[in-house]
């Protein structure tokens, strides 16, 4: 593990050193090799992300951002680059927003990357259990009261938490997002060539995969229309 770390650090710096000095590629190599190390991070997939951008390649830049944001949603930085890679794109796709409470839901809980949510759980659970020793090695009345007041407090963040980290979990794994990376990508009726086509995507559409039929894949796209689309031109993020 110390070894990973150390080599998943100092490819991370060599990208770092590489990107300086305008070598993309060399930067693109290293950042890579600390992906195929096994260590994640959205900083990882944002420097991928712009250099992918300075090379006018609009897919990989918006699969490398999306990714990022996966990791840390509410980081302005990578929201406006991750815009402006979007400005790249062809197709112009509108989306339709979702409405009422499970839309409040799915706002509050996309606050947080799931991991950190159970990071937050841990953080209460800490807090319950001061509170708790400090209940019971309280020598008057209204101290006790006072901790037992805050264990209940605790105890309702630790839910929201736990809650929250839970369904942010059950939402990416039912959401299937990907990255059209042909130039040209024809989504058809029904899933096969011979079939008529329903609109010609461009490398950097986003898309929701919804079901898989041999080597092809049912889509939705924002604005809610569906189709057929090969399964090798699109990734998926997921």
């Amino acid at each position: 593990m110390i070894f990973q770390f150390s080599f998943a650090q100092d490819a991370f710096e060599k990208g770092n050193q590489c990107y300086q000095k305008d070598n993309f590629q060399g930067a693109i190599f290293n950042y890579e090799s600390v992906l195929a190390s096994g260590k994640q991070s959205a900083e990882v997939y944002f420097n991928l992300g712009n250099c992918y951008y300075k090379l006018h390649k609009v897919a990989p830049a918006i699969y490398n951002y999306e990714k990022a944001i996966q990791l840390n949603p509410n980081d302005e930085e990578i929201k406006t680059n991750l815009d402006f890679a979007r400005k790249m794109t062809i197709d112009d796709i509108k989306i339709v927003p979702k409405v009422g409470f499970h839309k409040l839901i799915e706002e509050f809980t996309s606050h947080y990357y799931y991991d950190s949510w159970a990071w937050i759980a841990v953080v209460f659970a800490t807090l319950f259990l001061g509170c708790f020793i400090g209940y019971y090695f309280s020598g008057t009345a209204f101290r006790k009261r006072i901790y037992f007041a805050g264990m209940f407090i605790i105890l309702f963040g630790i839910v929201i938490s736990v809650s929250s980290g839970i369904y942010e979990k059950n939402r990416i794994s039912s959401d299937k997002p990907a990255i059209v990376f042909a130039e040209n990508a024809s989504v058809k009726g029904e899933p096969k060539l011979s079939s008529a086509e329903t609109i010609l995507l461009h490398e950097g559409t986003k898309v929701y995969v919804l079901e898989s039929v041999a080597n092809w894949k049912k889509v939705q796209l924002t604005d809610e229309t569906m189709g057929w689309i090969q399964e090798e031109a699109i990734k998926e993020l997921n």
